[in-house]
Formats: structure tokens, C-alpha cells, sequence
């Protein structure tokens, strides 16, 4: 599973908000509610992300095994 946990460590480490990816950025409002949800993104949105952030791929998400019984 892939979640985006990193990413909102990320804006609140980089003192960036959600507004400011919309509004300064462009991001579509969409994009952050797709990851909110645990959706997936594009590489070309993650790409986006990493430059505008500043960070590696690993500070917008990581996989986290489902757990097998």
C-alpha cells in the first residue's frame, strides 16, 4: 500500500500549505484530495512535488506492506 504520509510531514517541515500548491503552484485541488485518500498520482505530479518541495520521492510517499496471515 502507498500512502502519503511523508508529504504532509514534508509541507508542514517546508512551512508550505495545500493553498499555496493550488493557488502559487497550480496544483488542482483534485490532486490533494486524490492523496488525502490514499489515491494514486502520476509520476509527472510526483516529479512536480519533489521540485517544487525541494525533496526526494521518499519525503512525498512510501509503501507500507500489507500485512500477510
Amino acid at each position: 500500500m502507498i500512502s502519503y504520509r511523508p508529504f504532509y510531514e514534508t509541507l508542514l517541515e517546508k512551512q508550505t500549505t495545500e493553498y499555496q500548491l493550488i493557488f502559487k503552484h497550480g496544483f488542482s485541488a483534485n490532486i490533494l484530495h486524490r492523496m488525502k485518500h490514499g489515491m494514486a498520482i502520476t509520476t509527472t505530479t510526483l516529479d512536480k512535488l519533489c521540485e517544487i518541495l525541494e525533496c526526494g520521492v521518499s519525503d512525498i510517499l512510501e509503501y507500507i506492506p500489507e500485512s500477510t496471515e
